[in-house]
């Protein structure tokens, strides 16, 4: 079963999940501002995904953080402290299809492949 992560008022989390519906494709939704994230799950995504891409430095929680946070983003245990703690700082959404496979953000045609 997928899991997409996120944050359920992002309007990318709600397309995501409004294009699953419409595919009637079953999927767990885990809203991490509500449930929070753990170093084990975070640490997955890692080896998928480069920080600087698990991280949205786009946003405006990556924009707040202070250039001494901003630099230890290339840590992996300081970018795992600073997601857990803020975790809008995560793109949306995180994809787990359950098979070891995982996607990040929103692609429709990329997505469809996988879906």
């Amino acid at each position: 079963m997928i899991t997409i992560y996120g944050i359920k008022n992002c309007d990318t989390m709600q397309k995501a999940m409004k294009w699953l519906d419409a595919k009637k494709v079953a999927y767990t939704f885990h809203n991490y501002k509500e449930s929070g994230i753990d170093d084990a799950t975070l640490k997955v995504w890692l080896k998928h995904f480069p920080t600087d891409k698990l991280i949205n430095t786009k946003g405006t929680t990556y924009r707040a953080l202070s250039d001494a946070d901003k630099a230890s983003i290339g840590s992996p245990a300081k970018a795992i402290a600073l997601m857990k703690n803020n975790t809008s700082l995560i793109k949306r959404p995180v994809w787990d299809f359950g098979n070891g496979e995982f996607f990040l953000g929103w692609d429709e045609k990329e997505l469809s492949k996988l879906v």
